[in-house]
Parts: structure tokens; C-alpha cells; sequence
């Protein structure tokens, strides 16, 4: 009668262990590090769109966090602000709306940046050598 054994045993469960909240900085490093390429983006963005459409493009298909659909959104971008530097200066107005800081490219775990850097890239040759590092595009 193991089973009977098991069912008389199975009421103690130890108590979950619970690991402290990750900071929304810890969170961004953590998905970035999961993916070859990893963009945080927000679903009605046009510039989102197109840098998601680019690597498609490529044939790589990236990690999309989109963060109007995610409950800490607000949070993670503000840790991608501060990451591309984008951070309100201080004294600044606090009813003045920060910039958008969407997309946000890594490639390998390491920030890339912003559209314009990943557009960069790409138009000097130096995207595909990244893509092809990061283990995303095998041409």
C-alpha cells in the first residue's frame, strides 16, 4: 500500500522558499540575457515595427517584449531610459513627458541601443557580423 503511505505523507509541504523581487534593471538584464536578439518594444509603435520587421527580414527572429502589454511596462522602460541615457535631467519639469526610449535592441546580451543605432549598424555592415556572433543568423 505505498500509495495509501504517500497520501498520508503528501499533507506536509515545506514552506516555498521566496526569492526577493528582481528591480526592474535586474529584469531587463535577465530578458535580454535569454535571447540571441531581445527587443523591447511597444505594440502600436511604428519604430517597433520596423526594427522587428528588419531582423524578420534577416531571417532572425528576435525575443519581443512589448511593454504596454506587460504590468511593470512603465517600470522596465524607465530602467531602459536610464540604460541609453535617456533619464529626465534632474530639475526638469516633473509633469514633462520623457521621450520615448522604444525600441530597445540587445544582441548577445548587450545593448545595442535604439532605432537609429540598429539602423546604423545595419547600413555600415556592422549588424549581420553581430548577428552572426550572437549565434542569431547563420549565413
Amino acid at each position: 500500500m505505498q500509495y495509501g503511505a504517500a497520501a498520508e505523507q503528501a499533507w506536509y509541504m515545506p514552506a516555498a522558499v521566496v526569492a526577493p523581487a528582481e528591480t526592474a534593471a535586474e529584469r531587463v538584464e535577465r530578458l535580454a540575457s535569454e535571447s540571441a536578439v531581445v527587443v523591447f518594444s511597444v505594440s502600436t509603435c511604428c519604430m517597433c515595427h520596423a526594427v522587428k520587421r528588419l531582423f524578420c527580414g534577416m531571417g532572425v527572429h528576435p525575443a519581443v517584449h512589448e511593454l504596454d502589454l506587460d504590468p511593470r511596462g512603465r517600470e522596465l522602460e524607465r530602467a531602459l531610459a536610464c540604460l541609453l541615457g535617456a533619464a529626465a535631467a534632474p530639475g526638469a519639469a516633473a509633469a514633462a513627458a520623457p521621450p520615448p526610449v522604444v525600441p530597445v535592441v540587445f544582441i548577445g546580451g548587450r545593448l545595442v541601443g535604439a532605432m537609429d543605432r540598429v539602423m546604423a549598424a545595419h547600413i555600415n555592415g556592422s549588424l549581420v557580423p553581430l548577428l552572426k556572433e550572437a549565434g542569431a543568423l547563420w549565413l
